[in-house]
């Protein structure tokens, strides 16, 4: 199984920045038809750590790390933390172009939760990226169907976009499935 750990925003932040994409030169791209593929709003979250490939007869241990993380989050809180989308940016040229939205507010916390994920699948000895935590949401992949003009066009576009907050609520085990387009499967959540 593919899985990653992830937090996802609330129904209004996701609102709120799709009606900010479809303004964006890559949403009325795709809006006309082209081969911009956007992010389905249903599916974006916020990538805690990548696990990769794990054999089904280690989810028992997954589910547990994630446990114990969930729990000594909260057990550390006085509050919920509390997230917004805001600015942006691109990774990568060319066919690779993907366009992100960052994130504001308690990123403390973020963090904080992002190091006890990956700590406590370290200590199971369950595989994960070991690649920096960068907060971020994919927006779109306009890879080198939109003029490089365009695209950072949106990225500056982006950089002056303010979301609503949203309260970090839980932390979710997905498995991902490969294909055009991806499909995510929800395996099991944790209070935060």
């Amino acid at each position: 199984m593919r899985l990653f750990v992830a937090v996802h925003p609330s129904v209004e932040a996701v609102n709120h920045l799709g009606a900010q994409v479809a303004r964006l030169r890559v949403g009325v791209a795709a809006a006309a038809g082209s081969n911009v593929r956007l992010a389905d709003p249903a599916h974006l979250h916020l990538t805690l750590a990548f696990l990769g490939e794990v054999g089904s007869d280690r989810l028992v241990e997954v589910e547990s790390a994630l446990g114990l993380a969930a729990e000594s989050f909260r057990d550390g809180r006085d509050a919920v933390p509390r997230l917004s989308l805001g600015g942006g940016g691109r990774f990568g040229r060319g066919r690779s172009t993907v366009l992100w939205v960052d994130l504001r507010g308690d990123m403390q916390a973020l963090h904080d939760l992002a190091g006890l994920v990956r700590s406590r699948l370290r200590n199971a000895r369950l595989p994960h990226d070991e690649k920096p935590f960068r907060p971020h949401l994919t927006v779109a992949r306009p890879g080198d169907r939109m003029p490089p003009a365009d695209v950072e066009a949106d990225r500056a576009s982006l950089d002056g976009y303010r979301g609503p907050p949203w309260p970090v609520l839980e932390l979710l085990l997905v498995r991902s499935h490969l294909g055009t387009p991806p499909r995510y499967e929800r395996i099991a959540a944790w209070p935060l």
